[in-house]
Parts: C-alpha cells; sequence; structure tokens
C-alpha cells in the first residue's frame, strides 16, 4: 500500500497548508503576477473561439465537470480550454478548474467525486489513474478511471543544492556515485532527495538518473516523498541534496541561486510522456457526448499552447493569481526552452526542450499510447511498489485496456477534424540517455536489462 494510503485528517491539513506556503514562496521578491482575465476563469478575450461547432446530434448530455489540477505547467491546457473559451464552443460551458491543494488530495477528492464536494478528474502523473482503479492508493476502494488524453512532454527536471556544486551531479551521474555513498560517512547522514508523491512520474524520473548512474536509490540514498516548498526550503539550509520536480519550480530554484539544475528529464528520455487527463469513469460512461467535447476542448487548447506567437500569453494566464500565483519572470524561460543548467554545464536554449502539449518530434503528444501506460507500471515492477491484483504483465495489460481510453481520443479528433492522429496503440521501442531501451512487446527484457532493480 502506499505511504499516503492511511493519509489521516492531521497530516492532511499540515500537507495542505505545506502547500499553500509553497505559492507564497514562488512569488518571492520578483513582484505579483497578472489578475486572470477574470474572476471566475472564463475568458473575455478577443482571441476566443468565435462559433461553436456543436450540433444538436453531438451536444453534451451536461454541460458541467469538475477537474482539478496542480498549479505546474503540466496543467496548462486545462486552464487555457477555460480561458480562453474552448470549453465553452464545445459546449462545456459551466466546467470549473478547481486547485488541489497536493497529489493527495487531488486523490482523495476524485475517490468522493465532485457529488460528494470533491472532483470529476483532472491532472494526473501516471499511473496514478490505475492506481486509483483498482484501489491499490484509496485504501482498497476501487474508482475506476478513464485515461483520456496526455496533456504535456517534458517540463521536469532533476535540481541539486548549490553545496554540490562541482561534485559532478549531472546528467550522467557515474563519476560523482562514490561521492553520494559516501555521503554519510563525512556528513552524517544519507544523500538526500525528494520527489512530490511516491510511486509516480517524478518519483520515476529521480529513481531512474541514480539507477543509471550507478546509485541504488532504495539504499544508497534517503529518497522521500515531500512538498515542494518543504523541499526547496531544505535545499536553502542544507538538508536537502535533490529534487524532481516540474516547472516552474526548476527555475525558481536556479533564480533565487539555491541551487542548479543536474539534468532535465528530456535529456533522461527525450520527449517521455508526462501528466495526464483522466476522469472517473462513470462519469465518462454516463456522458460519452460531453466526453468528447471535453476532449475536443482540450485537444485545441493544447494546439493553441504549442504556437510560440502565444506563450507570452500563456505565461500571462497561467502565472495569475489564481492560477499558479508565480510571477511571469520565472514562467517565461522554461516556456522559451530556456534553461540555466549548473556544474559547468552549458545553457540549453531550445523551443523542443521545454513543456510541449500538441506535437513533439516523435508525433503527436496529446494521443494517451498505451505503451506509456505500460512503461510506468513496469516501472512500478521494477521498484518493487504494490500492484494489488496487478500479479503480472498480463494482467497489467487487462488494466491498461480497460483504463487507457485512446479509442475516446481517436474519436474525438476525427470528429473534431484534427490531424496528427496516431494509427498505433504503442510509439514503439523507446531509448534512454543510458543506452537501455524499453520494447514494449517484451517488457520483461527491459527489467532484465537494469543493473539496479528491487524486483
Amino acid at each position: 500500500m502506499s505511504d499516503f494510503s492511511g493519509l489521516t485528517r492531521r497530516r492532511f491539513l499540515v500537507t495542505a497548508g505545506v502547500s499553500a506556503a509553497a505559492s507564497v514562496a514562488l512569488k518571492g521578491c520578483m513582484g505579483n503576477p497578472p489578475e486572470p482575465t477574470s474572476n471566475t476563469g472564463t475568458s473575455a478575450s478577443p482571441n476566443a473561439p468565435a462559433a461553436s461547432p456543436v450540433t444538436a446530434a453531438d451536444a453534451p448530455e451536461v454541460t458541467t465537470i469538475k477537474l482539478g489540477y496542480i498549479p505546474i505547467v503540466e496543467s496548462a491546457p486545462l486552464i487555457i480550454a477555460k480561458e480562453k473559451g474552448f470549453f465553452d464552443k464545445y459546449g462545456m460551458t459551466g466546467v470549473e478548474v478547481s486547485k488541489q491543494a497536493n497529489w493527495a488530495s487531488a486523490r482523495d477528492n476524485v475517490t468522493i467525486g465532485s457529488a460528494g464536494g470533491g472532483i470529476d478528474g483532472g491532472q494526473w502523473q501516471m499511473p496514478m489513474p490505475h492506481l486509483i482503479s483498482e484501489g491499490v492508493i484509496t485504501n482498497g476502494k476501487k474508482v475506476p478511471m478513464y485515461v483520456l488524453a496526455q496533456l504535456v512532454t517534458q517540463g521536469n527536471g532533476i535540481a541539486v543544492s548549490g553545496i554540490h556544486d562541482g561534485k559532478g551531479l549531472k546528467l550522467d551521474l557515474s563519476g560523482a556515485a562514490d561521492y553520494i555513498k559516501n555521503f554519510q560517512s563525512t556528513n552524517g547522514r544519507k544523500f538526500k532527495a525528494a520527489h512530490t508523491f511516491p510511486h509516480v512520474n517524478q518519483d520515476f524520473w529521480i529513481r531512474y538518473w541514480f539507477a543509471a548512474g550507478g546509485v541504488n536509490p532504495g539504499t544508497d540514498i534517503d529518497l522521500l516523498a515531500v512538498p515542494s516548498a518543504e523541499t526547496v526550503q531544505g535545499m536553502r539550509n542544507g538538508t536537502m541534496d535533490a529534487f524532481s520536480t516540474g516547472d516552474p519550480w526548476p527555475y525558481r530554484i536556479v533564480a533565487d541561486k539555491i541551487g542548479f539544475m543536474a539534468a532535465l528529464t528530456e535529456e533522461i528520455w527525450p520527449f517521455h510522456p508526462e501528466e495526464y487527463l483522466a476522469v472517473r469513469a462513470d462519469w465518462v460512461d454516463a456522458n460519452p457526448k460531453a466526453t468528447k467535447a471535453l476532449l475536443k476542448a482540450v485537444m485545441e487548447a493544447q494546439q493553441w499552447c504549442d504556437k510560440p506567437e502565444n506563450r507570452a500569453e500563456l505565461v500571462q494566464i497561467v502565472s495569475a493569481r489564481n492560477y499558479f500565483n508565480v510571477p511571469v519572470a520565472i514562467l517565461t524561460p522554461p516556456y522559451e526552452g530556456k534553461y540555466t543548467m549548473g556544474d559547468g554545464k552549458a545553457a540549453i536554449n531550445d523551443f523542443n526542450a521545454g513543456p510541449l502539449y500538441w506535437k513533439d518530434p516523435r508525433g503527436t503528444v496529446s494521443y494517451p499510447y498505451k505503451s506509456h501506460d505500460l512503461w510506468f507500471l513496469t516501472e512500478s515492477v521494477r521498484w518493487g511498489f504494490p500492484l494489488g491484483d496487478m500479479k503480472d504483465f498480463d494482467a497489467i495489460q487487462k488494466v491498461i485496456d480497460k483504463v487507457n481510453r485512446e479509442d475516446l481520443w481517436r474519436e474525438a479528433a476525427t470528429e473534431a477534424g484534427f490531424s496528427d492522429i496516431p494509427t498505433e496503440t504503442s510509439r514503439g521501442v523507446e531509448t534512454f540517455f543510458d543506452g537501455i531501451k524499453f520494447d514494449p512487446k517484451n517488457p520483461q527484457g527491459y527489467l532484465d536489462s537494469q543493473k539496479i532493480k528491487k524486483a
């Protein structure tokens, strides 16, 4: 069972409070962000879609849904679909995008659903929808969910405390492996690293990085799930050494001279799957037309987000007080693909290195490839994470086929007339920076090729 599965009310309140502090910490001394275009999040922009293509035949069964999001760049398509009127365009005029205190809060809120004061779905790290569906991180309560779209690729990195500058903590960590392993002997504690929620994306990225460099993340270091603000404060006072995090945190850490970027996740796995749109299955099953309307709006928002000429407005919108609540100056560089690194490494200046929402050099970002679901769950096997009844790869594939609704994505994209619709549910063989390959047809071969693993 996940470390968060038995979340008590007291722990929840403490975690939520720390998350609230994160917003204050991110504001820093760089000035307040602008207000959104309206207090409700409904755009009055002259660039908003002017006419709706909705006919009586495809009118959504309901016009409302409550979607949760975490204030990081992965959530931008949901915010833009609201602010630029794309939800309205497709008849979903009552969509609410609701900021979640943290990932544990989002999980708890989707478990109770909007009828109980929670949410119907929203933005998720992977494989949270599968784990929630199987009751693995919900105290055994199975809440079936459907993965509907990938929201973004990239936009994450590994930040390292400035006390380690010059020690060789970079993409290839092998030269610093002994330094990290022997850290306790000279400092009285193990090298300490963090991510924001156990057994999901950001946990996987930092584990892969350590293991590829010869450091066992399960035994050689202390690897913890810690709220972002607490982690950054630890980096300030010298008690936290590394952090797997999403934008805007990496640039904040660099701008405030707390630390440096050892690697971007796009260097670890170019154009990797990141976070996803997933909704409760009962909502989708009851509202198939509304689901496709929702998808069309999010897809169009993703296309809007990827146009370089829209990035400045995108930053203005999402940085606003009721969304990310961060200075524009913090979000602008990553949205331009500009990253100051560290430890002697040259800065990165490449639009394709930043977050991409609709299309990347590998193909369509938004389409939810089943092969990517399989990688996340294969990594879960690698590290011995609990998977409930998913005892082997046959069982894992059955859950993927149940949770992943790429068929709805295809239907929505076809009806909307969008191009770049993949013809296969697999993106094929994936190659990581250390030369390891993941073949979706042979996940066991991938596990066997990894020198450091638990299972």
